[in-house]
């Protein structure tokens, strides 16, 4: 879980330029859906590798790491296409998406679902964010 586990700023520049989708789940390790998440997160970020990247940030821990991320409830996760871009799903998504736009530029910026995630669902929201 290593390099699941995130702990320190990330460096959204170089992470948004390696050409995988990108998922970061924020959670809290003592959150129940995010308990029900974790061992999914686990297997794809093993699975998955050179695919996507898959990260984890527990909220409560690490609470600064989520500063400027529009997190309402934990679980939370924010998409980033494999082109870098905010992830923009089809109209018909299997699941519900929020969509956020800077204020001074209408210019998206965030992608989000709030709530948890089974593996299925992964798996199609990464296809659909170019995984291959």
């Amino acid at each position: 879980m290593s390099d699941l586990l995130i702990t320190a700023p990330l460096d959204f520049k170089t992470l948004l330029s390696s050409g995988l989708p990108v998922i970061i789940d924020f959670g809290a390790d003592s959150c129940i859906p995010c308990k029900e998440m974790a061992p999914v997160l686990v297997d794809l970020n093993a699975s998955l590798k050179g695919k996507a990247i898959i990260h984890f940030i527990d909220v409560w821990k690490y609470h600064d790491l989520a500063e400027g991320i529009p997190i309402q409830v934990i679980p939370t996760q924010i998409f980033f296409d494999a082109k870098g871009k905010p992830f923009t799903p089809l109209e018909k998504a299997p699941v519900p998406f929020n969509m956020y736009s800077a204020k001074d530029t209408g210019e998206h910026v965030f992608t989000t679902h709030e709530g948890g995630l089974d593996k299925a669902q992964l798996l199609a929201i990464l296809k659909d964010m170019g995984m291959r």
